[in-house]
């Protein structure tokens, strides 16, 4: 008899499951049976008209689950070397009551008082961790004033806390030590900044910023890439208001340009403001050479310069105003 229920048990789950199956296999909808999972979302959704036919995904509480390594997991605020202590420290609240929400007693207060005095005088007893926190104020202020990415400012930060284990801060300036270390990353991560610019957003005197950079190149064995003119020209038409077809004009001729010798040892950006104002007379376009150049940040002179040498290239640029 067992047998015989356990036949019939087997059956209707079989039927069940069949039905349940023809159900997801077919859009209830456009009854099309084109029905894809996705297993980010965990839906089943149909190809045809888009509608979402079921949800399969179940919440998971990581702290309840077994096999998370709670190691790896980010509990808390992550840790950034662009604090002064990795945001790993803790702090004694000012707040007067405990952790459990309960109001501390009067006679506990001056205790607790006395507490955050000494975990202030800890975390700036030592020169270091003053010298850190004045730069990373610093280079807080660059990344807001240049939008720059948080890959860029730990890179940055990374740079700085070598040269500061090397002692090679000492009787020099925190800010030109920043901005060559932002300069540095940037370079890295081809993106097209100059150390005049940073160096002027940071109020900084760019020549020593300059020297900072070459000692830290130096020191540290940095191997940079070399810059590519092509990543300015964007920059440069957005600041001087160029169309983008004169903007893919240019990039086609920088590609020409910046393989041929007379590019070496160019600055790039002059290079990128020389040929973008090319492209501008060869389509026709209205601008001035006072507006480009305000533009690349540099002079009329140096991109009448430097388009002489792109004519020798092109020769068929028409001749723009005061270039003989």
């Amino acid at each position: 008899m067992s047998f015989v229920l356990n036949d019939i048990s087997k059956e209707l789950r079989k039927t069940e499951t069949d039905a349940n199956d023809k159900e997801n296999l077919e859009c209830n909808h456009c009854k099309s049976e084109s029905i894809v999972f996705d297993h980010g979302t965990g839906e089943k959704i149909c190809s045809s008209c888009g509608i979402v036919l079921s949800v399969e995904r179940e919440y998971v509480d990581p702290l309840l689950d077994t096999n998370t390594n709670l190691s790896n997991m980010n509990i808390g605020t992550a840790s950034s070397l662009a604090h002064h202590d990795k945001n790993l420290s803790t702090i004694i609240s000012y707040s007067n009551v405990d952790a459990d929400g309960v109001a501390i007693r009067v006679d506990q207060r001056s205790a607790i008082q006395r507490m955050r005095r000494w975990n202030k005088i800890s975390n700036n007893n030592r020169s270091y961790h003053r010298n850190l926190k004045n730069a990373f104020a610093v280079l807080i202020r660059i990344k807001d004033k240049l939008s720059l990415s948080e890959t860029i400012i730990e890179k940055s930060a990374y740079y700085y806390r070598k040269i500061l284990d090397q002692n090679l801060i000492k009787g020099r300036s925190i800010k030109g030590f920043v901005v060559a270390c932002v300069y540095v990353s940037c370079r890295e991560m081809n993106i097209p900044r100059t150390i005049e610019e940073i160096a002027e957003i940071s109020d900084a005197d760019k020549i020593f910023a300059g020297k900072c950079y070459r000692l830290l190149v130096r020191r540290l064995k940095i191997r940079l890439p070399s810059i590519d003119s092509t990543s300015h020209l964007a920059r440069i038409s957005n600041n001087a208001g160029i169309s983008e077809k004169t903007l893919r004009h240019a990039i086609h001729m920088m590609s020409t340009i910046k393989d041929d010798p007379i590019s070496f040892g160019k600055d790039p950006s002059a290079i990128a403001v020389a040929v973008l104002y090319g492209a501008c007379l060869e389509k026709g376009e209205k601008t001035s050479q006072s507006r480009i150049s305000l533009a690349g940040n540099v002079s009329v002179v140096t991109l009448r310069k430097r388009f002489l040498d792109i004519k020798k290239i092109f020769p068929n640029i028409p001749n723009g105003p005061s270039v003989r």
